[in-house]
Protein backbone atom coordinates (compact mmCIF):
# COMPACT_ATOMS: atom_id res chain seq x y z
CA UNK A 1 0.00 0.00 0.00
CA UNK A 2 2.95 2.37 0.87
CA UNK A 3 6.45 2.70 -0.62
CA UNK A 4 9.52 5.19 0.80
CA UNK A 5 11.51 4.62 -2.49
CA UNK A 6 15.21 6.42 -1.68
CA UNK A 7 13.56 9.33 0.26
CA UNK A 8 15.87 11.88 1.52
CA UNK A 9 14.59 15.58 3.32
CA UNK A 10 17.15 18.30 3.57
CA UNK A 11 15.98 21.87 4.95
CA UNK A 12 17.69 25.03 2.90
CA UNK A 13 20.10 25.55 6.42
CA UNK A 14 21.34 22.19 5.88
CA UNK A 15 19.79 20.29 8.25
CA UNK A 16 18.88 16.18 7.41
CA UNK A 17 15.76 15.28 8.46
CA UNK A 18 15.87 11.81 6.69
CA UNK A 19 18.12 10.11 4.89
CA UNK A 20 17.85 7.50 1.92
CA UNK A 21 14.83 5.88 3.41
CA UNK A 22 13.78 2.75 2.07
CA UNK A 23 10.15 1.52 3.17
CA UNK A 24 7.19 -0.56 2.39
CA UNK A 25 4.30 -1.14 4.34
CA UNK A 26 1.56 -3.55 3.20
CA UNK A 27 -2.41 -2.98 3.74
CA UNK A 28 -3.65 -3.73 7.09
CA UNK A 29 -0.47 -3.59 8.32
CA UNK A 30 0.21 -2.15 12.34
CA UNK A 31 3.79 -0.49 12.65
CA UNK A 32 5.52 1.64 15.14
CA UNK A 33 7.97 4.27 13.69
CA UNK A 34 10.44 4.45 16.38
CA UNK A 35 13.79 6.23 17.16
CA UNK A 36 14.99 9.19 19.70
CA UNK A 37 13.63 12.95 19.31
CA UNK A 38 14.96 14.18 16.43
CA UNK A 39 15.09 11.34 14.46
CA UNK A 40 13.00 11.88 11.92
CA UNK A 41 9.90 10.04 12.97
CA UNK A 42 7.29 13.27 12.51
CA UNK A 43 8.98 14.19 8.85
CA UNK A 44 8.25 10.72 8.19
CA UNK A 45 4.53 10.85 8.47
CA UNK A 46 4.22 14.66 7.27
CA UNK A 47 5.80 13.66 3.79
CA UNK A 48 3.24 10.86 3.50
CA UNK A 49 0.35 13.57 4.08
CA UNK A 50 2.36 16.20 1.85
CA UNK A 51 2.98 18.41 4.80
CA UNK A 52 6.32 17.97 3.41
CA UNK A 53 7.92 17.65 -0.04
CA UNK A 54 11.44 15.17 0.09
CA UNK A 55 14.60 16.39 -1.38
CA UNK A 56 15.02 12.85 -3.42
CA UNK A 57 13.10 10.03 -3.48
CA UNK A 58 9.47 8.64 -4.31
CA UNK A 59 6.79 8.07 -2.14
CA UNK A 60 3.74 6.14 -3.22
CA UNK A 61 0.13 5.43 -1.38
CA UNK A 62 -1.24 2.47 -3.68
CA UNK A 63 -0.52 4.51 -7.74
CA UNK A 64 -0.44 7.51 -6.13
CA UNK A 65 3.02 8.83 -6.48
CA UNK A 66 2.83 11.62 -3.48
CA UNK A 67 4.95 14.07 -4.62
CA UNK A 68 4.09 14.32 -8.18
CA UNK A 69 0.49 14.65 -7.06
CA UNK A 70 -1.18 18.03 -8.89
CA UNK A 71 -2.35 19.80 -5.40
CA UNK A 72 -5.70 20.10 -6.53
CA UNK A 73 -5.78 15.75 -5.74
CA UNK A 74 -3.92 16.62 -2.30
CA UNK A 75 -7.26 16.65 -0.33
CA UNK A 76 -8.53 13.58 -2.03
CA UNK A 77 -5.09 11.61 -0.50
CA UNK A 78 -5.69 13.16 2.78
CA UNK A 79 -9.25 11.62 2.90
CA UNK A 80 -7.52 8.39 2.89
CA UNK A 81 -5.48 9.05 5.98
CA UNK A 82 -6.27 10.15 9.26
CA UNK A 83 -4.09 11.66 11.42
CA UNK A 84 -3.67 11.36 15.07
CA UNK A 85 -1.45 14.12 17.16
CA UNK A 86 -0.18 13.74 20.73
CA UNK A 87 -1.82 17.40 21.62
CA UNK A 88 -5.12 15.83 19.92
CA UNK A 89 -5.69 19.44 18.14
CA UNK A 90 -9.86 19.26 19.03
CA UNK A 91 -11.29 22.37 18.24
CA UNK A 92 -11.88 23.83 21.60
CA UNK A 93 -15.48 25.74 20.96
CA UNK A 94 -17.02 22.39 19.45
CA UNK A 95 -18.46 19.48 21.68
CA UNK A 96 -16.93 16.09 20.97
CA UNK A 97 -19.97 15.76 18.29
CA UNK A 98 -19.01 18.46 17.10
CA UNK A 99 -15.35 17.91 16.45
CA UNK A 100 -16.08 14.47 14.93
CA UNK A 101 -18.83 15.35 12.83
CA UNK A 102 -16.68 18.50 11.41
CA UNK A 103 -14.25 15.85 9.83
CA UNK A 104 -17.61 14.74 8.18
CA UNK A 105 -19.20 17.61 7.18
CA UNK A 106 -16.48 19.00 4.97
CA UNK A 107 -16.94 16.00 2.78
CA UNK A 108 -20.10 17.04 2.47
CA UNK A 109 -22.73 14.42 3.11
CA UNK A 110 -26.13 15.38 3.98
CA UNK A 111 -26.99 15.94 7.54
CA UNK A 112 -28.75 12.85 8.33
CA UNK A 113 -25.57 11.07 7.04
CA UNK A 114 -23.89 13.15 9.28
CA UNK A 115 -25.40 12.67 12.57
CA UNK A 116 -25.81 8.64 12.14
CA UNK A 117 -22.57 7.99 11.17
CA UNK A 118 -21.15 10.18 13.87
CA UNK A 119 -23.46 8.90 16.09
CA UNK A 120 -21.70 5.30 15.45
CA UNK A 121 -18.23 6.59 15.41
CA UNK A 122 -18.86 8.00 18.98
CA UNK A 123 -20.84 4.53 20.31
CA UNK A 124 -17.87 2.37 19.09
CA UNK A 125 -14.95 4.68 20.80
CA UNK A 126 -17.40 4.51 23.91
CA UNK A 127 -17.87 8.15 23.48
CA UNK A 128 -21.38 8.35 23.33
CA UNK A 129 -21.63 9.93 26.99
CA UNK A 130 -19.28 12.48 26.16
CA UNK A 131 -20.79 14.16 23.52
CA UNK A 132 -21.61 17.24 24.00
CA UNK A 133 -18.64 17.69 26.77
CA UNK A 134 -16.05 20.51 25.50
CA UNK A 135 -12.80 19.36 25.09
CA UNK A 136 -11.54 21.34 28.28
CA UNK A 137 -13.98 19.16 30.12
CA UNK A 138 -11.83 15.86 29.27
CA UNK A 139 -9.53 13.88 30.53
CA UNK A 140 -6.63 12.85 28.71
CA UNK A 141 -7.73 9.75 27.37
CA UNK A 142 -10.99 11.06 26.58
CA UNK A 143 -9.31 13.71 24.21
CA UNK A 144 -7.47 11.47 22.46
CA UNK A 145 -10.19 8.84 21.77
CA UNK A 146 -12.30 11.76 20.67
CA UNK A 147 -9.38 12.78 18.28
CA UNK A 148 -9.17 8.95 17.14
CA UNK A 149 -12.92 9.46 16.28
CA UNK A 150 -12.73 12.27 14.15
CA UNK A 151 -9.74 10.20 12.40
CA UNK A 152 -12.00 7.47 11.57
CA UNK A 153 -15.31 9.01 11.15
CA UNK A 154 -14.38 9.45 7.20
CA UNK A 155 -13.37 5.36 7.37
CA UNK A 156 -9.66 6.09 5.79
CA UNK A 157 -7.58 2.91 4.58
CA UNK A 158 -5.01 4.56 6.71
CA UNK A 159 -4.42 5.85 10.18
CA UNK A 160 -1.08 8.14 10.90
CA UNK A 161 -0.70 8.64 14.63
CA UNK A 162 2.50 10.56 15.83
CA UNK A 163 3.21 9.62 19.08
CA UNK A 164 -0.29 9.50 20.32
CA UNK A 165 0.27 8.39 23.86
CA UNK A 166 3.25 11.01 24.45
CA UNK A 167 0.79 13.23 27.00
CA UNK A 168 -1.32 10.66 28.69
CA UNK A 169 -0.70 8.62 32.15
CA UNK A 170 0.02 5.11 31.83
CA UNK A 171 -3.34 3.51 31.41
CA UNK A 172 -5.22 6.19 29.51
CA UNK A 173 -2.19 5.51 26.85
CA UNK A 174 -2.66 1.53 27.24
CA UNK A 175 -6.28 2.68 26.62
CA UNK A 176 -5.16 4.33 23.15
CA UNK A 177 -3.31 1.45 22.41
CA UNK A 178 -6.32 -0.96 22.53
CA UNK A 179 -8.26 1.30 20.63
CA UNK A 180 -5.82 2.12 17.89
CA UNK A 181 -5.48 -2.23 18.08
CA UNK A 182 -9.31 -2.00 17.39
CA UNK A 183 -9.18 0.20 13.72
CA UNK A 184 -6.63 -2.43 12.52
CA UNK A 185 -8.53 -5.59 12.66
CA UNK A 186 -11.40 -3.09 11.16
CA UNK A 187 -8.84 -2.97 8.54
CA UNK A 188 -6.97 0.26 9.27
CA UNK A 189 -3.45 0.54 7.97
CA UNK A 190 -1.80 1.99 11.49
CA UNK A 191 1.61 3.38 11.19
CA UNK A 192 2.01 4.84 14.77
CA UNK A 193 5.29 7.38 15.44
CA UNK A 194 6.59 6.14 19.30
CA UNK A 195 9.62 6.37 21.79
CA UNK A 196 7.44 3.81 23.89
CA UNK A 197 9.38 0.30 23.78
CA UNK A 198 7.00 -1.21 26.12
CA UNK A 199 4.66 -1.38 23.52
CA UNK A 200 7.15 -2.59 20.85
CA UNK A 201 7.93 -5.52 23.21
CA UNK A 202 4.19 -6.18 24.44
CA UNK A 203 2.11 -6.02 21.15
CA UNK A 204 4.67 -7.80 19.01
CA UNK A 205 3.93 -5.56 15.79
CA UNK A 206 6.93 -4.54 13.26
CA UNK A 207 8.59 -1.52 14.29
CA UNK A 208 11.62 0.39 12.39
CA UNK A 209 14.35 2.01 14.05
CA UNK A 210 15.26 5.79 12.50
CA UNK A 211 18.25 7.33 13.79
CA UNK A 212 19.45 10.42 12.89
CA UNK A 213 17.42 10.68 9.81
CA UNK A 214 18.46 6.66 8.49
CA UNK A 215 16.58 3.67 9.02
CA UNK A 216 19.00 1.74 11.01
CA UNK A 217 16.28 -1.26 11.96
CA UNK A 218 13.39 -3.09 10.35
CA UNK A 219 12.73 -6.01 12.82
CA UNK A 220 10.50 -7.71 9.89
CA UNK A 221 13.55 -7.44 7.36
CA UNK A 222 15.57 -8.63 10.42
CA UNK A 223 13.37 -11.93 10.77
CA UNK A 224 12.98 -12.61 6.77
CA UNK A 225 16.86 -12.22 7.03
CA UNK A 226 17.16 -15.42 9.88
CA UNK A 227 14.42 -17.55 9.02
Amino acid sequence: MISFQKVSKKYNNGTSALDDIDLDVADNEFIFITGASGAGKSTLLKLLIRDEIPSDGQIFVDDWEVTSLPKSNIPHLRRRIGTIFQDFKLLPKKTVFENVAFALEILGPDDETVQRETRETLELFSLTDKAELFPWQLSGGEAQRTAIARAFVQKPEIILADEPTGNLDPKSAWEVMKELTKLNNLGATIIMATHNVDYIKTLGHRYVELENGRLVKDNKKHKTSES
